[in-house]
């Protein structure tokens, strides 16, 4: 009835978890896990809980109380607490999805039909796109897997993998579509122009910024992490940490190509703290975006820059090697994804 599992935290020590399932005709009616320094202390907690359950199921105390799909997902969360970690926009969608009328739900009875309804509200009532409700049955059904192997409760991945063909074959939620936003003609020059004129009253260099991301295909997160005792001007390189990556999110330490002009616009910064741009990420988009607002440039991200840099740097005639050395990109299929070519920029030779 009762498992231990050892498990490393993220500070280098072992916990020992002691859970506990209690079945009746295949299905869990109960269970509770606590984790503990020592086996030892584990094994104890087991051994004292079973008794009790067992004292409190033979007395008839102890009735099938309903799993919900929030305690699913908080159990997914603990399952993952200090091995993997999330960003910032998948905790967001869990700890929402915790709050959800869908939470409240008994996961055992779990219908398509439920997710379904789920979905098409958050498109109706919350104004969601088909892509922001495509995450929620992604993270859903990664939580019920979680459920199917630990818990062995089917029915909520049965439930989500027949919801998510339906709502995949009515449009309620796909894919989002692959940007391929380039600076048009004249954006650019209105864009140095907007900021020329701005950065003399803001404490944010938002032109050395933007200028800095066109030369080097950074993201505005990388920028602002970027560090003095990480430049090294004589290779004309820089290292950034925690470079994101698909599976890796902590600890992918990562060398780039660095032009001269891109050196000569980190070399202009003051060293007034550790960072190169020791800003906030979240300001330097803010600001931009206010920028295209003002300039009336329609859908145009900070974002859109590291697609306008990879792209220039193909025109220029690097291969898909060398310009992987700027943008860090481990495979040709990503790195296509912000490739763009204009046809007239194509050299001939």
């Amino acid at each position: 009835m009762g498992t231990i599992t050892a498990r490393k935290r993220s500070d280098g020590t072992t916990g020992y978890t002691a859970q506990i399932r209690m079945k009746n005709k295949g299905v869990i009616v109960h269970t509770e896990a606590q984790t503990f320094s020592k086996r030892a202390l584990a094994q104890a907690w087991l051994k004292r809980r079973e008794a009790e359950l067992e004292a409190a199921r033979s007395s008839g105390q102890l009735a099938v109380a309903p799993l919900t799909v929030g305690e699913i997902l908080q159990a997914y969360v603990e399952q993952s607490t200090g091995i993997t970690e999330w960003g910032r926009s998948k905790k967001a969608d869990i700890a929402r999805l915790q709050t959800a009328g869908l939470a409240q739900k008994d996961a055992r009875l779990l219908t398509a039909a439920d997710l379904i309804e789920h979905a098409k509200r958050r498109r109706l009532n919350d104004g969601a796109g088909p892509a922001t409700v495509l995450n929620d049955i992604v993270w859903l059904r990664q939580a019920f897997l979680m459920a199917a192997t630990l818990l062995h409760i089917q029915q909520p991945l049965l439930a989500v993998d027949a919801a998510k063909v339906e709502l995949m074959r009515s449009r309620v939620i796909a894919k989002a579509q692959k940007r391929k936003r380039r600076l048009a003609t004249g954006e650019e020059e209105r864009l140095i122009d907007y900021f020329s004129s701005r950065d003399r009253r803001s404490q944010i260099p938002m032109l050395d910024i933007m200028l800095f991301a066109l030369l080097t295909a950074r993201r505005q997160e990388e920028i602002c992490r970027l560090r003095w005792e990480d430049v090294d001007e004589e290779k004309g390189t820089g290292w950034i940490d925690d470079v994101k990556h698909p599976t890796q999110k902590r600890g992918n330490r990562r060398e780039f190509r660095i032009l001269r002009p891109a050196m000569e616009i980190i070399m202009r910064q003051p060293r007034v703290a550790a960072e190169v741009f020791p800003y906030q990420s979240r300001s330097v988009g803010a600001a931009f975006t206010r920028a295209c607002r003002f300039l009336d440039l329609p859908d145009l991200h900070f974002h859109d820059l590291r697609h306008e840099a990879t792209s220039r740097l193909f025109e220029k005639g690097y291969s898909i090697q060398e310009v992987a050395q700027f943008t860090l990109h481990d495979s040709w299929s990503t790195l296509k994804i912000y490739t763009h070519l204009r046809p007239d920029a194509i050299p001939e030779r």
